[in-house]
């Protein structure tokens, strides 16, 4: 195994943000959490604080709720917006179809998952519509909720007015609207506008608002832009053991990550890493896949550039989207990883000359 002389002692892999670490900031709240005994199941002050940033942040009088994980806060998000006879339209390439194992359909008790296409992992509204329009018989699962992800599973942004567009067409069609954000922050830090404007002011009905990819330790917040939606929420996470008995310790992340500034902060740090790389790899001849507009960055690689880099010690995916090796920034993504990475990417397709 040939090793870069130049890489860090222990080089950060590119597979998923999951892989990083708990980010400083989240961790000194995790450790003042821990000072005191506090009220149990979410009756404690570091989660009424951590909604009321939430509201502060999008300003808006939202209902909030804490998971352990993203498939739930999905799962359980949809199941609140549907009946069993229900259907959701969303993305062919959505977190909710191809990597919840099912999750949707389980807890909402049938609800179907109906597929579109459209370019850069964005649904196509005329997709959108036909599928709607397909049928309307009582043979048919009838359309109940759009899910958009942002940003995309192939790392692209929707843009204000394309969501704006989406929640009138989801309104005239009576559906709701579920946003799955476990890159909401990447998506904002690129867009740098105003959350309201890309939620419930675009007609979102509920965020699932991803913290574990942004350096939290672990916890998703379900957010309820229309509460009344939110009936008996509690009793869901209950049922699915999402119901936190310590529950300051998914909500005391979110305080220290707003209070400092490091949820913005950490998002663009990731962005701006994923920025370099693709600009380093499109240098080498090696092009992005996809516009590179959050922290991925989608390349085509022959399998045995691949796997030379994985003996190099490099970790990426290639099942996650279309096709290509997708190489995922974090939050503590340092230059010296992406410029290493970037060496040996550079070897590797020399001497495969």
């Amino acid at each position: 195994m040939r090793q870069n002389p130049n890489a860090p002692a222990r080089a950060r892999n590119f597979a998923s943000d999951n892989w990083s670490g708990i980010c400083p900031e989240a961790w000194a709240a995790l450790e003042a959490a821990n000072r005191d005994h506090c009220p149990a199941y979410g009756d404690d002050p570091y989660t009424e604080k951590a909604c009321e940033w939430l509201r502060d942040f999008f300003e808006t009088d939202c209902e909030v709720y804490f998971t352990f994980n993203g498939t739930a806060a999905n799962s359980l998000a949809l199941a609140s917006l549907c009946r069993s006879y229900h259907s959701v339209v969303c993305h062919a390439l959505a977190h909710v179809e191809t990597d919840e194992c099912g999750a949707p359909e389980f807890f909402s008790k049938g609800t179907k998952v109906l597929l579109v296409d459209g370019k850069l992992g964005k649904v196509s509204l005329e997709a959108v519509e036909e599928r709607i329009h397909r049928r309307n018989d009582i043979h048919y699962p009838r359309p109940k909720v759009l899910s958009l992800t942002q940003s995309t599973e192939l790392g692209t942004v929707y843009t204000v007015d394309e969501l704006h567009a989406a929640g009138a067409l989801a309104r005239r069609h009576g559906l709701r609207v579920h946003m799955d954000g476990a890159r909401f922050a990447n998506a904002l830090a690129t867009l740098e506008v105003p959350p309201r404007s890309i939620t419930w002011e675009a007609g979102v009905d509920v965020l699932c608002f991803g913290g574990t990819k942004n350096g939290m330790p672990v916890g998703e917040a379900v957010v309820f832009f229309d509460r009344t939606l939110a009936a008996e929420f509690d009793y869901r996470c209950k049922q699915a053991g999402q119901l936190a008995s310590k529950m300051r310790f998914l909500a005391a992340p979110w305080v220290g990550m707003f209070e400092s500034g490091a949820f913005t902060r950490h998002a663009r740090h990731a962005n701006r890493a994923a920025a370099r790389l693709a600009a380093g790899l499109e240098a080498l001849g090696l092009p992005p896949r996809y516009p590179r507009e959050s922290n991925a960055v989608f390349v085509s690689l022959k399998p045995e550039w691949a796997e030379e880099l994985r003996e190099r010690g490099w970790y990426f995916y290639e099942f996650i989207g279309e096709t290509g090796a997708r190489f995922m920034c974090s939050w503590d993504t340092a230059d010296v990883d992406v410029d290493a990475l970037l060496q040996d990417c550079a070897e590797v397709l020399a001497s495969a000359t």
